[in-house]
């Protein structure tokens, strides 16, 4: 039994039409804690999103009595639209999206932080001659979309070395071949990225990592704090409504979370459909990649709280609606640790 489905269709509802939506839709239905649950995923094949498909493919879903659809959207922005239009229960992405919605006086909450750094990867191409942030003035840099993660971070880290969003350029480069290709075409002289593409990159010798935000170390180092980022994000509304159904994600997610620590990425690899390896440059590759990454995850599903007010003082040095909105942002809101800290309790 499969309950994930792909699509890759780019959601065109506007916040403005959303709301009405989403009360229909994310309030459970009138008897609440639903059984089935739609998650949309910021890119199914993405490492940093591997508990979602994993999950599904231990049974883990099944396990908790859940029926769980999983759509792909390469995009986090887009996932974000999809959850805010109602479209979707909740979204595997990255955690600042909640706290960028409550600037524009939406409500959504992480429920089990899968990680609480990026792990994504600032790369350059062999041919460019970037040596660190500062160098970014003048060039072509690679993101998955506007108003995406990676946006946000590529943003932050060129004006932290005094680069405005003016002196480069934003080019969107999605992820895997369309954004190898960009690198490899001089589409782009530096992006960021994730695994398996990053892995892809260094064994077709194509570039170099200039900033690695998949360990604690290197996220300090390039964020000045940790950052969380993969997680379960869910309305408030959805979440206070239906917490039996949304406690059961959380058992389930946690259960992967350790199955993952507890891995090799050659062991987890072989959990997942075979497309993931066969588009990941193959099974050794994509083993490579998960090994690469896995580290990032923790074992407990819980907020780093400290890394949370850092997402926020992020996002506050550029993202307009957070910097009007930065003094009155609860970031306490945007996520809860009861669910997690229950199912690693009881797990």
């Amino acid at each position: 039994m499969s309950a994930r489905t792909r699509t890759m269709a780019i959601v065109a509802a506007s916040l403005a039409t959303a709301s009405l939506a989403a009360c229909q839709t994310q309030s459970g239905g009138s008897s609440g804690n639903p059984k089935s649950v739609s998650i949309m995923v910021g890119g199914l094949d993405k490492v940093i999103y591997l508990p979602a498909e994993l999950t599904d493919r231990l049974g883990y879903f099944k396990e908790q009595g859940l029926s769980v659809k999983l759509e792909s959207q390469p995009s986090g922005a887009n996932a974000e639209t999809a959850l805010v239009a109602g479209q979707v229960d909740g979204v595997v992405g990255f955690y600042d999206h909640t706290i960028d919605l409550q600037a524009k006086g939406k409500c959504l909450q992480s429920v089990v932080q899968f990680a609480n750094v990026p792990g994504e990867v600032e790369v350059v191409a062999k041919s460019a001659s970037i040596k660190s942030p500062a160098d970014f003035k003048g060039k072509q840099l690679g993101i998955t979309s506007p108003g995406s993660s990676t946006d946000f971070l590529t943003q932050y880290l060129a004006g932290k070395a005094g680069v405005s969003s003016a002196q480069f350029t934003s080019v969107t480069a999605g992820a895997g071949a369309t954004f190898i290709a960009a690198l490899e075409k001089g589409g782009i002289d530096a992006g960021m990225t994730t695994d398996p593409t990053a892995q892809q990159i260094k064994e077709k010798g194509l570039g170099r990592v200039l900033l690695d935000m998949r360990t604690e170390a290197g996220t300090r180092a390039a964020l000045g704090g940790l950052y969380p980022a993969s997680s379960l994000y869910m309305s408030c509304s959805y979440v206070k409504k239906n917490p039996k159904t949304v406690q059961k994600l959380a058992n389930a997610f946690v259960k992967t979370l350790g199955f993952i620590n507890d891995h090799t990425g050659a062991q987890i690899a072989a959990k997942m459909p075979a497309d993931y390896a066969s588009g990941a440059g193959g099974a050794r590759s994509y083993a490579a990649a998960i090994d690469a990454s896995k580290g990032m995850f923790g074992r407990t599903g819980v907020m780093d709280a400290a890394g949370a007010k850092n997402v926020l003082t992020v996002l506050s040095k550029f993202n307009p609606d957070v910097k009007a909105k930065a003094s009155s942002i609860d970031v306490a809101k945007t996520y809860s640790t009861t669910f997690a800290q229950k199912a690693s309790s009881t797990g």
